[in-house]
């Protein structure tokens, strides 16, 4: 034993330096302060020096920065440059472009609780509170989906005029060009609420206050371009549309083949230098209402009339609607989801160059403003939209599946609904938590490009896991269109956000890890800049402090991976209460195993891993968990730690880990490089795959939250329109909730003694009144039961039409043509 205890002693000592990360010459110092104390407690004289002496060999090379470099570094330098993979141009703005928050920290294999924890809970003004209680409860109610959706295929006149004079286009806008200057958190609040009406008026409202000519004339635009736009934007005078998707270029924006020529032209009666542009674009909302149409083409210099260069790359502008050339104003239908779409063409359409966004400044840097300012836009628009509808959904399932009965039993005791329940309430947790992240990370002055794909991909794919399980539970009501129905547009309308601004299969395969790993990763960017300096001294110098502080962190994230691992992650420092304490440990775990996986991948596989979709989507899936889950716990934290609230913080928060451990299981089991593969897995599960699912009693737990009255389901459908009001059917559900759940006993009672009567074939009025006469129920009871019976019949109750109803109005104008044309 006295031969192996060096040896054992420097094992324990070079383990515990890397979980803390010590640095190499603390490490030295305590290793060699521990040999000489086993050598004075008698172990092998011999196995201490043969110990020292190891320890020598490898530290002593490390800690001489010359001898490091030249034996070491000069090499690795050499192989990196060869295996770095090539970057387009697209990658390289998008990698450039934003900013890292938390996120960063996920990726560090120890995150700074404290960072997160100590950023401040978001809170509306009096004047946003005084917004959202005021002029959009108002166009909530105004607003009649079936109107929208079925009649007018649009927003009734009345809407329009009301969210142009409220200035709901300019929530971005600041105050000095006439805008409300609203935060982002005051925005994600508004087309949250608006979601839960109609997905038709967050639309119209979303996309100007979204990724389009304000906001980018905010932040590039000239100060001429500023002090007219802006206030004509503001107050609705301009209704903006964007055009950057074409025939041939969606997700591959970079390729669009619109182009336009510089050139001389007449503009407003003079000859100008200007842009002639040729250009077919489609999918643009708001289109065919549009008076302002921003467009992104590549411009082209033929005759060097700005200068030598003759690509001058993407560039963006701004096309007055009526300009001579374009052609606009037919409409696209999306999955009867109404708002405004539709195709734009121009032919020859000559701009000067004052319509290009940012001037002749921003020349070719088009794409560049695209990516921030869509890091900024997706993270709010499209995660709100998402959560305002699962909210909705979660809270108005939960009533209806009190209300409706079956088998003389509320639908919601059933296990195969409870299960559905659970889910809703667990998917709507999380993009409440998730959506409202991001939003904040904008007021933070953040440009949050990974975490808004995050939020993107995940609150739009849980939104439609919501809107399958809430169709699944209404049944009939949900299948059946009509102004009672509250679901199927929503049910139609679910592809369309999964679709846009980054189709889901591309966001989830290449840019959240694509981006992230670079973006977030502590070295990796580092290690890049470093490797590409111009001045060969710098480069070795930067590369051989960012290599080994990468190597040490790598070692560091494998030792803390498989301690967590062999100890199940309760063993360590972590925040929160004696409740969401093993929660923290477990997201430490995590992140050390995204870390480790991260690096190892990258190591391996090198350029080869940007085309190994597969594996960036499951790292993907690790890296966006995590963060779904540090939000829900920021979220709990912010809430006060609210016992009543575990319930479904626990659901959500076992669902991601789950999700969790099959994506790393998923990574590591198609590992193209086997052996590496074995050897990760020992790390990251050294006990095997631990996580589950949300148990049954759980699930029963989150379900019974949604079907009954607390503080818990009030604040998860904090935010939507649930006015009980002629056009909103489920607000009229869930204010019934209460008085239901208080007629139940009195139900039961009268039901039961019924059932023991010999009463037969008696109307439900006629059965009251027996009971009463009977004495089973008294007569204020009986009131009660016909409330009862009135609020079931609202929830249940579906449409039906005359068939002329449901004929499109086109048809009726075809055949009075027809009968004129006989006639």
């Amino acid at each position: 034993m006295s031969i192996i205890a060096p040896f054992l002693a420097l094992l324990v000592v070079a383990g515990i330096a890397a979980y803390h990360r010590w640095s190499l010459a603390v490490f030295a110092a305590i290793a060699a302060s521990v040999l000489v104390v086993c050598g004075l407690a008698g172990a092998s004289f011999a196995a201490t020096v043969t110990a020292g002496v190891l320890l020598a060999l490898v530290v002593l090379p490390l800690l001489i920065t010359p001898i490091r470099q030249a034996l070491i570094t000069r090499y690795a330098l050499r192989f990196y440059t060869k295996i770095l993979p090539p970057l387009s141009d697209t990658e390289k703005v998008a990698l450039e472009a934003g900013t890292v928050g938390f996120e960063g920290e996920l990726f560090s294999g120890r995150p700074a609780w404290k960072t997160l924890l100590d950023q401040p809970k978001p809170e509306l003004t009096a004047e946003e509170r005084a917004f959202i209680d005021g002029p959009v409860e108002e166009v909530c109610r105004m607003t009649n989906d079936w109107e929208t959706t079925h009649v007018r295929a649009d927003l009734a006149p009345e809407v329009w005029d009301y969210v142009k004079r409220n200035k709901f286009f300019g929530m971005i806008i600041p105050k000095q060009y006439g805008g409300l200057g609203f935060s982002a958190f005051a925005h994600h609040r508004v087309i949250m609420k608006l979601a839960s009406v109609s997905a038709t008026l967050s639309s119209t409202v979303g996309v100007p206050n979204s990724l389009g000519p304000g906001e980018l004339l905010l932040h590039y635009g000239t100060q001429e371009q500023k002090d007219f736009y802006l206030p004509r934007l503001a107050d609705g005078r301009e209704v903006p549309c964007f055009g950057l998707t074409g025939p041939t270029a969606g997700s591959d924006a970079t390729s669009i083949p619109d182009f336009g020529i510089v050139c001389k032209g007449e503009w407003n009666g003079a000859q100008v230098l200007g842009v002639r542009l040729n250009f077919e674009k489609r999918y643009i909302t708001l289109a065919p209402v549009a008076t302002i149409i921003g467009l992104a083409f590549r411009l082209y210099d033929p005759e060097g009339l700005l200068g030598d260069e003759k690509d001058r790359g993407i560039t963006l502008a701004l096309v007055p609607r009526g300009t001579p050339g374009m052609d606009i104003g037919r409409r696209h239908f999306p999955l009867n989801c109404v708002f405004q779409n539709g195709p734009i063409h121009g032919k020859d359409v000559f701009l000067p160059l004052s319509q290009l966004i940012g001037g002749e400044d921003y020349i070719g840097h088009g794409w560049r403003m695209l990516v921030e300012c869509l890091s900024v836009g997706r993270a709010i628009t499209l995660p709100s939209t998402s959560s305002g509808a699962s909210k909705l959904a979660a809270v108005v399932t939960g009533a209806y599946s009190r209300i409706r009965k079956q088998f003389g039993l509320s639908i919601g005791r059933f296990e195969g609904v409870e299960e559905a329940l659970a889910r809703i309430a667990g998917n709507a947790y999380a993009a409440s938590a998730l959506s409202q992240a991001t939003a904040s990370a904008v007021d933070r002055g953040e440009k949050p490009a990974v975490p808004s794909a995050i939020a993107k991909y995940h609150c739009t794919e849980m939104a439609r896991e919501v809107a399958r399980d809430a169709m699944d539970i209404h049944g009939g009501k949900g299948v059946i269109l009509g102004p009672k129905n509250y679901l199927g547009r929503g049910w139609q309308a679910a592809p369309i956000s999964i679709t846009v601004e980054g189709a889901n299969i591309m966001t989830r395969s290449l840019m959240i890890f694509g981006q992230g790993a670079i973006r977030c990763h502590p070295w990796v960017l580092k290690e890049m800049q470093a490797a590409q300096h111009p001045d060969p001294a710098v480069r070795l110098r930067d590369f051989d402090a960012n290599l080994f502080g990468h190597i040490g962190f790598a070692i560091s994230n494998a030792v803390r991976s498989w301690w967590f691992g062999l100890t199940f992650a309760k063993i360590g420092g972590a925040p929160g209460d004696d409740y969401t304490r093993r929660y923290f440990r477990k997201l430490n775990r995590y992140s050390a195993n995204l870390a480790l996986l991260a690096d190892t991948s990258m190591l391996l596989l090198g350029g080869k891993l940007k085309f190994k979709e597969r594996l960036s989507a499951r790292l993907g899936d690790v890296l966006s968990q995590l963060y779904i889950a540090s939000a829900m716990l920021k979220r709990y934290e912010e809430e006060g730690r609210p016992a009543t609230e575990q319930p479904l913080l626990a659901f959500a928060f076992h669902d991601s880990c789950h999700k969790i451990e099959l994506a790393m299981s998923a990574a590591l089991r198609n590992f193209p490089i086997r052996p590496a593969a074995w050897l990760l897995w020992m790390l990251v599960f050294p006990w095997g795959r631990r996580a589950q699912e949300p148990s049954d009693r759980l699930g029963h737990r989150a379900a019974a939250l949604l079907m009954s009255p607390s503080d818990a389901r009030d604040r998860l459908g904090d935010g939507v329109f649930l006015t009980p009001c002629a056009n909103n059917p489920a607000g009229r559900i869930n204010s019934a909730l209460a008085k239901v759940i208080l007629a139940e006993p009195v139900e039961r009672k009268f039901l039961k003694a019924l059932k023991n009567s010999d009463i037969e074939a008696l109307t439900f009025p006629e059965q009251l009144n027996e009971g009463v006469r009977e004495g089973w129920i008294t007569s204020e009871e009986r009131v009660q039961l016909e409330e009862l019976r009135e609020l079931t019949w609202d929830a249940i109750t579906v449409d039906d039409f005359d068939s002329s109803e449901l004929e499109a109005a086109s048809l009726h104008r075809t055949q009075e043509r027809q009968r004129e044309r006989a006639a």
